[in-house]
Parts: structure tokens; C-alpha cells; sequence
């Protein structure tokens, strides 16, 4: 029996072909094309609907005049209950309710 040796060649590694060069297309200028009456229409491409503003959340008159009554009092705590800034407390806390209501960030 003839014996082979099992020899491990190392494998020439395989280099990666070169870039080919990119070369800018020319652009034919646009021409009417001649269209027969028996030509295809292509349907048109579908578009993603356009994000729309949210309306604010219907939420109970009773349920926002509360998260309004709890917005007005941390306000007030922030400045240290300093009197003479109720209603400025209140319109500020009216307006930071609506805009989380709008935003949907307050359930209704």
C-alpha cells in the first residue's frame, strides 16, 4: 500500500476584486413619449399618510378640574406657597393639563 502525506497546504487567501469606478449616468432630456390606446396605466405609488395633530382627549369636566386642582397645588409648592398667586398658579396649571391631554400623555 502506498501511503500519502497528508500535508497541510495554507490556501492562497482570496483578495477581494478591485472597485470598479463609478461613473456618473447621462440623463436623457424628457420627450413625449407616443402612447397607444391600448397602453397600461402603472398605478401610482403608495404614499404614507401625512401625521396628523391629535385632538385633545374627551375627558370628563369633574376629571380635569382635578388633574387641574393637583397641577396648580405642586405649582404652588415649587415657588413655596407664597400667597398672591393663586390664579396665575391656576392658568398655568389649566394650560400644562390641556397640553398633556393633547399629547395624549394624561388619560381621560
Amino acid at each position: 500500500m502506498a501511503t500519502t502525506k497528508n500535508s497541510a497546504k495554507a490556501l492562497p487567501a482570496k483578495r477581494p476584486a478591485p472597485a470598479k469606478a463609478v461613473t456618473a449616468a447621462k440623463v436623457k432630456p424628457a420627450t413625449k413619449a407616443k402612447t397607444s390606446p391600448k397602453a397600461k396605466t402603472v398605478p401610482k405609488a403608495k404614499v404614507a399618510p401625512k401625521a396628523v395633530a391629535r385632538k385633545p382627549a374627551s375627558v370628563p369636566p369633574e376629571r380635569r378640574r382635578n388633574y387641574i386642582e393637583m397641577a396648580a397645588y405642586y405649582i404652588a409648592e415649587r415657588r413655596g406657597f407664597a400667597p398672591g398667586n393663586l390664579l396665575d398658579d391656576w392658568v398655568q396649571a389649566e394650560a400644562e393639563i390641556d397640553r398633556l391631554l393633547a399629547e395624549g400623555r394624561l388619560r381621560g
